[in-house]
């Protein structure tokens, strides 16, 4: 059995109003799902994807309001990738991100695509990738509620960088238990150190990969905002994640068991750099519990905390979010 691709990447955010703002009015961004982080419900949790909510579309942030700045280092998902149709998108995000403000860098190749690095507010940072026809994990379908331009439009993840001091251990997770094979390497764009190699998994392409940067010059990171708490790969349904709980139980690696999270099922892998993997189910979806029509417009609450909604929108903070 094969992980799909990658699932969705979450991400911490110190304000997520103007979190909000960055990844709907200047990404383009369908705000998919607005509720609250399952762990600790006084904080809102934020999902953005395409326009139906589709596995591996989907970037998601934890507010934590006042959350210090991130110290880059190893032992971290350094970079978030979204796709894009073709290199010409990137020229058009070129001129949006100098419209607005936005940090961005030089449209450059990584791993033989060409991409634009750029930075949130909060120095998140992200990576637009083009597909230019490679074939692969399909895209996600674009969300033409926004002045973005549907063919420039952002339609999934792409690849994820892992920073790490030394990648032995990390490569035996991701080839020996998780089933991805090394696809090739390229040079690093950080200067003279090792090759970024290049893992896949299921039919491959931008939306499977991930890619491990060796940096032993860096100390290990300290996370803050901007920081991405961790990377989920794709399982196609309950059949298989049970499978997957069996393996990951008997690979000895620390990890949570089952985890229900009702838009999917969730199981928890920290390996041994310390990154925070994530394995979750395609079923049932972010449209379990609301039309495709009006997802995030309202707080939406899986049924197991539905019981405590006046509870939790008491302590929650107000939040004014114009998702339409």
């Amino acid at each position: 059995m094969k992980l799909l691709g990658l699932h969705h990447v979450s991400i911490l955010t110190g304000k997520a109003e103007r979190n909000f703002q960055f990844y709907t009015k200047i990404l383009g961004l369908r705000l998919i799902k607005k509720t609250v982080n399952q762990d600790n419900t006084e904080s809102y949790h934020l999902f953005y994807g395409d326009a139906k909510g589709s596995p591996g579309t989907e970037i998601t942030f934890f507010d934590i309001p006042g959350l210090g700045h991130t110290y880059p280092g190893v032992g971290s998902i350094s970079s978030t990738s979204l796709r894009v149709k073709d290199t010409k998108a990137l020229h058009y995000w070129e001129d949006r991100f100098k419209q607005f403000g936005i940090q961005y860098g030089q449209i450059e190749k990584r791993n033989n695509r060409d991409s634009l690095a750029f930075q949130d507010y909060e120095g998140t940072r992200l990576v637009l990738v083009a597909d230019n026809g490679e074939e692969g994990v399909r895209a996600g379908v674009p969300w033409d509620k926004t002045d973005v331009p549907v063919e420039h439009a952002i339609i999934g993840l792409g690849p994820v960088t892992l920073t790490v001091g030394v990648p032995d251990k990390t490569v035996k997770v991701l080839t020996e238990v998780l089933g991805f094979t090394q696809a090739g390497t390229y040079p690093s764009l950080a200067g003279d150190f090792p090759d970024i190699l290049v893992f896949t998994t299921g039919e491959g392409g931008s939306g499977a990969e991930v890619h491990i940067e060796t940096r032993p010059d860096l100390p290990r990171e300290r996370p803050g905002r901007g920081s991405v708490h961790h990377v989920a790969f794709r399982v196609p349904n309950e059949e298989e994640y049970d499978y997957w709980v069996q393996r990951i139980a008997a690979s000895g690696l620390m990890n949570s068991g089952k985890v229900e999270r009702y838009y999917f099922k969730a199981l928890y892998i920290r390996e041994p750099n310390h990154i925070l993997f994530e394995l979750s189910t395609d079923t049932p979806g972010f449209d379990v519990d609301e039309p495709i029509e009006t997802l995030g417009e309202k707080l939406a609450l899986p049924p197991f905390l539905e019981p405590r909604r006046a509870d939790i929108e008491a302590k929650l903070r107000p939040l004014e979010l114009d998702s339409k």
